[in-house]
């Protein structure tokens, strides 16, 4: 995707990261069939990132940055990987996939990693209809925020109320992080139990982040899409972020 034209070089103030699972069927961890042909919305991450790009490639900026998106499906096959495989990913780590309805963060991980290496971004920003335990936590209203960075938080959190598209930060530790150790290789796809999954597939994320990287996570699951209209939103994808972010742009980057 597209960098700004202030700045032709590969090391940009920020980058925006979404996943695209364009059809979620669970793998071979399938899921209920009850609901499943909405699992199409599983792509909102990438959406939104799409439109991001292309709002800031039609108005002028005084920051540089880019987008990825990482496109998939999720089906179960004769070639589909499966329950007790183990995943190199493009950084390198060695991954145990214990439930492959844990395919997104799989997909971010390769794509942060890889936006990374190639941008050098100062900030990240990824965009993923992550976990349906965010849902527990916050229902449809919010979408969970995970940063290792009070700044860039708070800029997204106050976005969140001006733009009523909210953001609620959860919390990170490494006590989470514990839960994804493997006995075999370096991490597992999911944590401990039924417990925390919103926070341990962020702490999964987190693990291919760089050093020294601002990094927010917003998990949009719960709303991205809606099953009921309301005033603001019909029946349907929500496009929730894109007004976000055009507030958190002035708000962390006015001069």
């Amino acid at each position: 995707m597209e960098f700004s034209k202030k700045n032709s070089s590969k090391n940009v103030d920020i980058l925006f990261v979404g996943k695209g699972v364009c059809f979620d069927s669970g793998g071979i961890s399938i899921k209920p069939s009850a609901g499943m042909e909405e699992m199409k919305w599983d792509m909102g991450g990438a959406a939104v990132t799409a439109a991001i790009i292309k709002y800031l490639s039609e108005i002028k900026t005084n920051f540089s940055y880019a987008g990825i998106v990482g496109l998939v499906e999720n089906m179960p096959s004769g070639t589909a990987y499966k329950p007790g495989d183990i995943i190199k990913s493009y950084k390198g780590i060695n991954v145990e996939v214990l439930n492959t309805d844990a395919e997104g963060r799989l997909v971010l991980a390769d794509i942060i990693t890889y936006g990374c290496e190639i941008y050098k971004p100062k900030i990240v920003i990824d965009f993923a209809t992550l976990t349906g335990a965010i849902m527990v936590a916050l229902g449809q209203h919010y979408a969970g925020l995970f940063s290792n960075d009070d700044g860039l938080s708070d800029a997204l959190y106050k976005s969140g109320i001006e733009t009523n598209e909210k953001v609620w930060r959860m919390p990170l530790h490494d006590d989470f992080d514990k839960e994804l150790n493997s006995p075999f290789v370096d991490l597992k796809n999911i944590g401990a139990g039924r417990y925390g999954g919103s926070v341990t597939a962020a702490q999964f994320l987190q693990r291919f982040v760089p050093p020294k990287t601002k990094w927010a996570h917003l998990d949009i699951a719960g709303t991205t899409w809606k099953n009921s209209g309301d005033i603001l939103n019909s029946k349907g994808a929500t496009g929730f972020g894109l007004t976000l972010i055009a507030d958190f742009i002035d708000r962390y980057f006015k001069n």
